[in-house]
C-alpha cells in the first residue's frame, strides 16, 4: 500500500483528471441507470410464478408484481341488505363502474356472480374484486389504477350507503399510509446530518473531504450499476441502497483516513508521508472492510431469488466502489488542498482529543467480566423475541391508519369477510374444470369460498382464472392446504396470487439459507484469520456479529411484528409478520456494516500489540485511537438509515429501522463494550496463530509470551512535541 500511494502522488494529476472524467460520466449515468431497474419480483420456475405469468400473458391483468385486487366495499345502512330491492341491481352498477374506469381490468362481484363469498353473513356488507394490469413502480403501486378507480367511486352509494375502495395497494398509497421524500431529498436530509457530525468531529473545512468523497462514489456506483441493470434485472430497491447506504460507507471509509492522516500529522510527519502511512494502515483496513461488506452480501447473490441477487449485485458495488474511491482519490486530494483545508478551522479539534476514550478502555480492561456480562444480557434480552419470529405479509391494517381505504378494510373486518379477501388466491386451469378447481379449494379449511366466472375476462380457450377466498392473511398452512386439495385434478392447475407466491418466496429464501450462512462464516473467519493473523479474534468477530444480528432481528419483531412502539412513533399497526425479504436483507447489510468496525479497531488493537506485547495496552490504546472514528461513523450511518426510514413505504421503514438499530447497537454494546471485554479477558490467545494454521492461512505463525497484566502502565498518550505547519 505505501508502493501504490507513493505511486499515485507522483501522478496525481492524471489521477484527478480521471476522475473528473469518471465523475462526470457518472453524474450523467445516474438518471439511465435509475431508468433501467427493474419492477420485477417473480421467482422463476414456482408454481406461483408459472400461474401469475399465465395470467397476466393470457388476460393483461394480475400477475407477480400486483400485490392483490382492488376492492370495493359497502357497508349498507341498518335495515338494508343486498336482498332489499334493488340493492343488487345499484350494487352491480356500481362496481361495474369502477371497473369500467380501469381499462384491460377483470372483475367479480356479487351481482356479478351471485355467490356468497361476496357477502358477510349478516348481508349488510357486500365487496367485489378488480384486477387490474401490472407494470406500476414499486413504490407508487398501482397509481393509474388505483386513481382511476378513486375517481370512479367518488360519490357513488348503494341504497345510501357510499362506496369505498380498498386493496393492498390503496392502503400502501391512502391517507395515513406514509408520505415521504424522494430519494435526492432523502440524501440530502443525510449528507446535511453527516455534515454536521462531520463539522463537530473535526472542527475545521476536512470536514467536507468525506462529503466529497460520497459525492464522487455514489454516482459512480450508479454507473458501475448501469450495464448489469441492463442485461440482467436489477431491483429498483437498489436506488435507494446506493444512495443512503453508499453515503454512509463512503464517508465511513474516508473518515477512517483522514482521521489517521490527521493523527500522523499531529505527530510530527511531513504531510506527504503522513497520508502515505495512513494509507498503509487506515487503506488496508478500508480495502479489508469493503471485501467483509461484499461477503456479507454474497447471501444476497448466491440465492435463487432474482429480486435478492439483484439487491447483492447493487449492494456488492457500494463498498467495492466506495473503497476504490478512497483508496485511489482521497491520498490526491490530502496530497494537494488538505492542509489547507485544515487550517481553516471554527472549533478546530486535535487527534490528541481522542484521549478522552483511555478513561472508558481502562475501565473495561478493569471490570471485563461485568462490562462483558452487562453486553451480552442486552443482546440476549433484545434477541428474546425471536421466538415469535415470523416471515409472510404485513398485515393489511399495518399499511395505512386513516382514510377511505381503511374504513373500507374496517367494514371488512368488522362484518367478519376478513382482511385475507384482499389477497385471493389465483388458481390457473389450464385444460381442466374449473368449477371442480373451485369445489375442490372451497372445501379446504381456513378458505371462504371459490369463484369460477364463466364470461371473457376470466375464460379464454383452454385456460381459466378461479378465485380462492381465505379470510385470515399470511396463512401459508392454507396454501399448503389448497395445494393438496387441487393435485390430482384433470388438466394442469397451478396455485398463484400474492399469498403462494410470498410462500414460495419464503420457501426458496429460507430452505438454502443455512448453506448460504455457514459458506459466508466461513470466507469471513479464512479472510480475517489472514489479516489479524489470528484464529480466535476471526472467530470471535464471526460469532459476535451473528448475536448482534440476532438482536436486531428480535427488535424488528418487538417493535414491528408485535408493535411495541410502531404505532407511537410511525402511527403504523403491528405487522403481524416480516416481509420475507427483510431479515436476509437486513442480515447481509449489517453483517457487512458491522465488519467496518470490527476491522477497524481490530486493525488497531492488532497494530499497538505488535508495537507493545501488551493485550491490556493494545485494548485500551485501541479504544482510545478508534473511538472517536466509530462513534462519528455510526451516527453518519444512523443518520442514513433514519433518512431512509422517511420513506413512504411501510417494508421500506421496517427494514431502515432495523439497520439504524443495528449500526448503534453494534457500534456501542459489541464494538464498545463486548469486544475489548472479550479481547482483554483472553489475554495473549487473541494474538496465537500456530504453525499448521499459519501454513494454511500463508502468513506468519505467532506464540505469544505471557502477559502481566497492568492496564495504568504505559498508557498516556503525550501530545505532540511538533504542531505541523500544514
Amino acid at each position: 500500500m505505501r508502493t501504490f500511494t507513493r505511486f499515485l502522488l507522483r501522478h496525481r494529476l492524471p489521477v484527478a483528471l480521471a476522475w473528473l472524467v469518471v465523475a462526470i460520466a457518472a453524474f450523467a449515468a445516474t438518471q439511465p441507470a435509475s431508468n433501467a431497474l427493474s419492477q420485477e419480483f417473480s421467482l422463476p420456475g414456482r408454481e406461483s410464478t408459472e400461474a401469475n405469468l399465465a395470467i397476466v400473458e393470457r388476460f393483461g391483468n394480475g400477475g407477480p408484481t400486483v400485490a392483490g385486487p382492488l376492492v370495493p366495499v359497502v357497508r349498507l345502512p341498518e335495515g338494508t341488505t343486498v336482498d332489499s330491492p334493488g340493492v343488487r341491481r345499484e350494487l352491480g352498477a356500481a362496481f361495474a363502474s369502477i371497473a369500467d374506469a380501469i381499462p384491460g381490468s377483470r372483475a367479480a362481484d356479487y351481482a356479478s356472480t351471485g355467490d356468497e363469498v361476496f357477502v358477510s353473513e349478516d348481508r349488510r356488507t357486500a365487496y367485489g374484486v378488480i384486477w387490474y394490469p401490472p407494470g406500476t413502480t414499486a413504490f407508487e403501486p398501482a397509481a393509474e389504477a388505483l386513481d382511476a378507480a378513486e375517481g370512479a367511486a367518488e360519490g357513488l352509494t348503494v341504497a345510501g350507503a357510499p362506496v369505498r375502495v380498498t386493496g393492498i395497494d390503496a392502503l400502501a398509497s391512502g391517507e395515513g399510509s406514509g408520505g415521504g421524500p424522494s430519494v435526492l431529498a432523502e440524501v440530502l436530509i443525510g449528507g446535511s446530518f453527516a455534515l454536521f457530525v462531520l463539522a463537530f468531529v473535526f472542527g475545521s473545512l476536512t470536514a467536507l473531504v468525506p462529503l466529497l468523497i460520497a459525492a464522487i462514489a455514489i454516482p459512480t456506483t450508479f454507473l458501475a450499476l448501469w450495464p448489469i441493470a441492463e442485461f440482467t434485472s436489477v431491483s429498483v430497491v437498489v436506488q435507494f441502497l446506493v444512495a443512503l447506504i453508499g453515503l454512509g460507507i463512503a464517508i465511513d471509509y474516508s473518515l477512517l483516513v483522514v482521521m489517521r492522516w490527521r493523527e500522523e500529522r499531529v505527530a510530527g510527519r511531513e504531510n506527504r508521508e503522513a497520508i502515505v502511512e495512513s494509507m498503509h494502515h487506515a487503506g488496508n483496513a478500508v480495502i479489508l472492510s469493503g471485501a467483509a461488506v461484499a461477503i456479507g452480501l454474497l447471501a444476497l447473490v448466491v440465492l435463487p431469488v432474482p429480486f435478492l441477487r439483484s439487491i447483492g449485485y447493487g449492494g456488492m458495488l457500494i463498498p467495492l466502489v466506495s473503497a476504490l474511491v478512497t483508496v485511489t482519490l482521497l491520498p490526491v486530494i490530502l496530497d494537494t488542498v488538505g492542509p489547507r483545508l485544515d487550517r481553516i478551522g471554527f472549533s478546530r479539534r486535535t487527534e490528541s482529543d481522542q484521549n478522552g476514550w483511555v478513561p472508558w478502555g481502562r475501565f473495561v480492561v478493569r471490570n471485563r467480566w461485568v462490562v462483558g456480562a452487562a453486553a451480552l444480557v442486552i443482546l440476549l434480552l433484545l434477541a428474546a423475541p425471536l421466538v415469535n419470529f415470523n416471515t409472510g405479509t404485513p398485515k393489511a391494517e399495518a399499511l395505512s391508519s386513516a382514510g377511505s381505504a381503511r374504513q373500507a378494510l374496517n367494514d371488512l373486518t368488522t362484518s367478519g369477510i376478513g382482511p385475507g379477501v384482499l389477497t385471493p388466491y389465483e388458481v390457473v386451469v389450464r385444460g381442466g374444470d374449473p368449477e371442480a378447481a373451485a369445489a375442490a379449494a372451497a372445501g379446504v379449511e381456513g378458505v371462504r369460498g371459490a369463484i369460477a366466472p364463466t364470461d371473457a375476462a376470466w375464460r379464454q380457450g383452454d385456460l381459466a382464472i378461479v378465485n380462492v377466498f381465505a379470510p385470515q392473511e399470511n396463512d401459508f398452512a392454507t396454501v399448503e392446504s389448497t395445494q393438496t386439495a387441487l393435485e390430482g385434478l384433470p388438466g394442469e392447475v397451478l396455485l398463484g396470487g400474492p399469498v403462494p407466491s410470498s410462500a414460495d418466496f419464503n420457501d426458496a429464501v429460507y430452505g438454502n439459507f443455512v448453506w448460504v450462512l455457514l459458506a459466508i462464516l466461513v470466507v469471513t473467519f479464512i479472510l480475517l484469520a489472514r489479516v489479524f493473523r489470528s484464529l480466535l479474534l476471526p472467530l470471535k468477530a464471526v460469532l459476535f456479529n451473528l448475536l448482534s444480528i440476532g438482536a436486531v432481528w428480535g427488535f424488528l419483531v418487538f417493535f414491528w411484528q408485535e408493535g411495541h412502539g410502531s404505532g407511537a412513533i410511525f402511527d403504523i399497526e403491528p405487522n403481524g409478520a416480516l416481509s420475507v425479504w427483510i431479515p436476509l436483507m437486513v442480515f447481509a447489510f449489517l453483517y457487512g456494516l458491522s465488519m467496518d468496525y470490527e476491522v477497524f479497531i481490530l486493525s488497531r488493537m492488532r497494530e499497538e500489540y505488535d508495537r507493545v506485547p501488551s493485550t491490556d495496552r493494545a485494548v485500551i490504546l485501541g479504544i482510545a485511537r478508534t473511538g472517536r472514528l466509530v462513534t462519528a461513523g455510526s451516527l453518519i450511518l444512523f443518520g442514513a438509515f433514519a433518512a431512509l426510514a422517511s420513506g413512504p413505504e411501510t417494508e421500506v421503514k421496517v427494514f431502515a429501522t432495523g439497520l439504524a438499530v443495528g449500526i448503534i447497537l453494534d457500534a456501542i454494546v459489541v464494538r464498545g463494550m463486548l469486544l475489548p471485554a472479550f479481547v482483554n479477558l483472553m489475554g495473549r490467545w487473541n494474538w496465537w496463530m500456530p504453525a499448521w494454521a499459519a501454513r494454511i492461512l500463508r502468513v506468519e505463525p505467532c506464540y505469544p509470551p505471557r502477559e502481566e497484566r497492568r492496564p495504568d502502565v504505559g498508557l498516556h498518550v503525550p501530545e505532540p512535541a511538533v504542531q505541523p505547519e500544514g
